[in-house]
């Protein structure tokens, strides 16, 4: 079996917020696509490990902001890597609006947004899928969604050409760079149950840079 196969499924980009006792956050997602349009209902898969996915299945609400291709890196830094447990994903941040669900939805970088009620929770093993009612959406600007592709193509840096005594690991799934020059952490030193802060893949879908 070649596992290479599932990368030529195409993916979109999206930031996925919610808002709990009065703190707002989100995270980088590639999973939400609609399941049907009558009634109108959208799915989404984030990772359990994720504290925008413990907010959501405590709330019941979610919003699903559209990244698209005038999306920068440095929102993929804010929102994919760093935990909403250690910082205020917002903070400083002017490129959002609160809809009418008091939750934030991303204006910078991205061309539509949808809010959501959650109707059913699916446990996928290191996910949680939710099932969800649109409850509100609008187009922000007439621009093409950014996908994985255009993504890798157009906005990730390249990673650099490794020191004599450094690794740079690139991650299969979603291009993160772990250099061992820029970490206190050597990646082969890493934990077993480390994960990429982006797509919160394992350790073994990282591969050395040659």
């Amino acid at each position: 079996m070649n596992e290479k196969a599932m990368f030529t499924l195409s993916y979109g980009l999206y930031v996925l917020t919610a808002h709990k006792d009065g703190f707002d956050n989100g995270c980088i997602i590639n999973t939400a696509m609609q399941v049907t349009n009558t009634p109108n209902r959208i799915s989404v898969t984030v990772n359990k490990n994720n504290y925008t996915a413990s907010m959501i299945k405590d709330t019941g609400k979610f919003n699903v902001s559209v990244i698209s291709e005038k999306g920068e890196f440095d929102m993929f830094k804010r929102f994919g890597f760093a935990s909403g447990k250690d910082v205020n994903k917002f903070e400083g941040f002017d490129g959002a609006v609160r809809a009418l669900n008091g939750i934030m939805c991303i204006t910078k970088g991205t061309n539509a947004f949808i809010c959501c009620t959650v109707e059913q929770v699916i446990d996928v093993g290191t996910h949680l899928m939710f099932i969800a009612a649109v409850d509100d959406c609008e187009i922000f600007y007439d621009i093409p969604s950014m996908t994985y592709s255009y993504y890798f193509a157009n906005v990730k840096p390249k990673p650099q050409v490794a020191k004599s005594d450094s690794k740079v690991w690139v991650c299969k799934i979603c291009g993160y760079v772990y250099d061992d020059a820029k970490m206190d952490v050597k990646f082969e030193d890493l934990p077993a149950d480390w994960v990429c802060p982006l797509c919160k893949h394992p350790k073994s879908d990282f591969e050395l840079q040659q």
